[in-house]
């Protein structure tokens, strides 16, 4: 039941959004109690924070199974990450979009919890391009950081228009970004 409660409050919230989604919403649509609700949630930002964890938490494990991999170059390694948030498109579209879009719904103590997991993911990358400069596979000349930005406003900003089962496949996203961001866009 709490995994019912769960996917019908992302399905909700994306629809509605968190503020307009009442907890009355979720119940009737499921057409349990109040209570059965409460039994699982203590409040509606309880359940948002679950949300949240649980999809930063299932992304970053999916993002260090990634990072083990053996023998991969760190333009590999970047690429399957860039594959990882589009793909994640197509398999937790609503949750991502949750996901960004209501976090600041959160209470503080809440927000921190959530942004340490969202920085560690973006330590990783932004080591992965670090790790490329410093073996000559990535150039040297353009700030880390702000490269690490790129890729994650690039990749995150999908969730905002990309519809998996539209003319552009994952794949063809996937490629395309990388296409961009590692060989650029200028004609040799």
């Amino acid at each position: 039941m709490k995994r019912k409660l769960t996917e019908k409050s992302i399905e909700l919230f994306e629809k509605k959004g968190f503020s307009q989604t009442t907890i009355q919403d979720i119940t009737e649509a499921l057409e349990v109690t109040k209570g059965t609700f409460y039994y699982y949630f203590s409040s509606k930002e309880q359940l948002l924070m679950d949300i949240h964890n649980e999809y930063i938490t299932n992304l970053l494990e999916r993002q260090q199974q990634i990072l083990d991999a053996k023998n991969k170059s760190n333009k590999e390694t970047l690429k399957k990450i860039i594959e990882l948030l589009i793909y994640d498109i197509k398999d937790k579209g609503p949750s991502g979009r949750v996901f960004f879009r209501e976090m600041r719904h959160l209470m503080n103590e809440n927000i921190e919890s959530i942004e340490k997991k969202r920085k560690l993911f973006r330590l990783n990358i932004e080591q992965v391009i670090r790790d490329g400069v410093n073996n000559g596979e990535f150039r040297s000349d353009l700030p880390v950081e702000m490269v690490t930005l790129g890729v994650l406003g690039l990749a995150n900003y999908s969730y905002n228009w990309f519809n998996p089962n539209g003319k552009i496949t994952p794949e063809e996203l996937v490629n395309t970004y990388t296409e961009m961001i590692l060989g650029g866009m200028v004609k040799d």
